[in-house]
């Protein structure tokens, strides 16, 4: 195997590792342990509830890998993410979250389905604004996740005082 086919390999493990096995179930606990109100509640005046966060990194998601790299038609409202509000929406939090598993497990197959030669085209993302290879439309969704991930855990330690012990194997 070349050294292109290992790269593209590891990537695709790496995001699949993170995505699935680290990320969404960490969220799915969370989003588990607590109530509508407690999803839907905002931390601060300028702060995004858990719920937005959820329709945002699915939304995210979606306009770079499943339209960015996986050519779907990027319909996205990225300020709707953010306007969502419990009173204005029928959506409830088991709702939101399997929207984002669905999105995240497509964005997975996409990511799989890359050869090295496509992963390292360049191209543009999120209309334009962006302009970078696979890779960096990859490797922005990991952090990106990751950055609201944390926010996620965060919140719900504050909302429940309780460790999330995502490492008692470890004990």
């Amino acid at each position: 195997m070349n050294s292109e086919n290992a790269i593209a390999r590891s990537l695709v493990a790496c995001f699949r590792k993170h995505m699935l096995d680290e990320y969404l179930p960490r969220i799915r606990n969370c989003v588990e342990m607590l109530n509508r109100e407690e999803v839907w509640r905002r931390p601060s005046s300028h702060g995004n509830s858990i719920a937005n966060l959820l329709i945002h990194l699915a939304g995210n998601t979606r306009q770079w890998i499943l339209c960015g790299l996986g050519g779907e038609s990027d319909r996205r409202d990225r300020d709707s993410e953010f306007a969502a509000r419990a009173e204005a929406t029928q959506a409830e939090p088991k709702e939101l979250m399997r929207s984002l598993e669905e999105t995240v497990q497509a964005a997975v197959k996409v990511v799989a389905s890359l050869s090295p030669e496509e992963l390292t085209q360049v191209r543009d993302f999120q209309g334009g604004r962006y302009r970078g290879d696979g890779v960096s439309g990859v490797v922005h969704v990991l952090e990106h996740f990751s950055g609201h991930a944390g926010q996620i855990y965060a919140f719900t330690k504050q909302l429940k005082d309780i460790d999330l012990r995502f490492y008692a194997h470890l004990e």
